[in-house]
């Protein structure tokens, strides 16, 4: 088969002319020594296009653009595979792929792409982005392209994206919907499937110089508890035990939460025989239903807020509520509520160890109730799962997790608003589950997983600090939280 056919199957199929079904049949008409107008001419025979005119158009795309080579990828794949993934079956993973090459992209060419060339070589360059491992691709007017891999920042390119370049690669993935949403709210969240193992999650928005898109890569599959490496797997496993109450998992961004919240939702999935219904903004992993029923609700399309699912799905006949981010008082009353009155209720906070999540989660309320709130909690709350995702000496990266289960001391402390001491009964409750993160990241340290530097940015007590390095200054180190982000 010649690159001007492939070329036009591939800007064929972008342009929705006809499917991959109609392509094969054309090809196997034509056979492998028939040339590009054999295959033109057949669509039009058959009826297939009709849209002569545009199909001339293509054509002539196809003629210059094989000239440089075949397309990326086989756009004759099965349908039910990403139509630009180079190699059927193998997953974007975040791990990526053993050397796979560094993403590339034709930035200094984008004005002479049409559309769906464009279109296409996008989706290419996310999905190598992702077989690369990295996390997160970035297209920002007035800037270099980079990736972010393994918490470290890097440009893929010397060219700086024009505005009208910024807009056009942010963009052209869009369904006219969606670009006209984006153009008229100035911020949209969305998640982007380019097929079954291929998923991103973005973010466009538009700042001082035009558009920006961050595009986070989301595993393919549905990952595993045992595979994450968090500590202490009993306890954890003890809190999805319960029937009722409150799970919370925390960590600043990229620390690896939605990831363990899928896994979590995974493992209820299969060990139980529920109704779980998450509200998601948007949905990245998507679970099939197995022992459980699984609702999965997107803000936007399929709901206003989190707080408006929320109150809707306690008249769902849910057993299990996840709710992708406690946001805002009223999402965060509603949780505590829906906590007691039988659900198990799992959400996620941007906050970086426990006591910190339990000021953030109680300090939203007012004054006037805080007596009453700080009871509610006390008696609803489960466990919190603190997490970071630290750079390894290995390459690559590190958990490091704090877990604080809830029993009667830690009850007795929230009841009282006392939650400085919190550590200390965390300290003493190692046969409950618990661990402090300052003492896992000493411990990640010992073990010599971390660098020394690492291990010093992560944490901020004194005698921690000493026994990472004796000579080390007292002084809290500049943003315990720096290799939070």
């Amino acid at each position: 088969m010649n690159n001007e056919i492939l070329w036009l199957i591939r800007l064929g199929l972008d342009a929705r002319l006809f499917d991959r079904e109609q392509a094969l049949g054309v090809m196997r008409a034509v056979g492998k020594a028939g040339q590009l107008m054999d295959f033109a001419q057949k669509l039009i025979d058959d009826g297939i296009v009709t849209d002569v005119e545009k199909l001339e158009t293509i054509a002539g795309n196809a003629m210059a653009r094989a000239a440089a080579g075949p397309p990326p990828g086989n756009p004759l794949l099965d349908e039910n595979q990403p139509a630009m993934e180079a190699t059927p079956g193998k997953a974007a993973t975040l791990k990526g792929e053993l050397n796979a090459a560094a993403p590339k992209f034709p930035f200094k060419g984008i004005a002479s792409l049409d559309d769906p060339a464009l279109a296409a070589a996008l989706r290419q360059l996310l999905i190598d982005t992702g077989r690369f491992g990295a996390s997160d691709l970035h297209l920002s007017a007035g800037s270099r392209p980079f990736i972010r891999k393994h918490r470290a920042l890097a440009s893929i390119t010397d060219h700086t994206l024009t505005e009208q370049e910024a807009l056009r690669l942010n963009t052209v993935l869009l369904a006219e919907h969606q670009k006209n949403v984006f153009l008229e709210r100035r911020d949209y969240d969305l998640a982007l499937a380019l097929g079954p193992e291929n998923r991103y999650r973005v973010n466009l928005m538009f700042h001082k110089w035009g558009a920006s898109g961050s595009y986070r890569m989301v595993p393919a599959g549905i990952p595993k508890l045992d595979d994450l490496g968090l500590r202490n797997l009993a306890a954890i496993r003890k809190l999805l035990s319960y029937h009722n109450g409150l799970i919370l998992i925390t960590g600043p961004v990229g620390a690896g939460k939605t990831t363990t919240l899928a896994a979590m939702v995974a493992e209820l999935n299969e060990q139980r025989s529920d109704h779980i219904i998450t509200v998601e903004d948007p949905i990245e992993v998507v679970q099939t239903p197995k022992g459980c029923n699984v609702t999965q609700r997107e803000v936007g399309p399929h709901t206003k807020s989190f707080f408006t699912a929320l109150k809707g799905a306690l008249r769902e006949d849910p057993d299990v509520i996840v709710i992708g981010e406690l946001r805002d008082l009223e999402t965060i009353e509603m949780a505590i509520s829906a906590s007691e009155t039988g659900h198990l209720v799992i959400g996620t906070m941007h906050t970086s160890d426990a006591a910190t999540t339990l000021n953030r989660l109680l300090d939203v309320f007012p004054p006037a109730q805080q007596t009453q709130i700080r009871a509610s909690v006390a008696e609803s709350l489960r466990g919190v799962v603190c997490q970071r995702l630290l750079p390894s000496t290995e390459g690559g990266l590190v958990v490091a997790c704090e877990i604080m289960i809830s029993i009667t001391a830690i009850q007795a402390l929230i009841r009282d608003g006392k939650t400085a001491g919190l550590r200390n009964v965390m300290e003493t409750g190692v046969k409950e589950g618990m661990c402090v993160m300052e003492n896992v990241v000493l411990e990640l340290y010992n073990q010599k997983k971390i660098s020394k530097e690492t291990a010093l940015l992560n944490v901020s007590t004194r005698n921690v600090r000493q026994k990472i390095e004796p000579s080390a200054s007292t002084a809290a180190p500049m943003g315990a939280s720096a290799a939070k982000k």
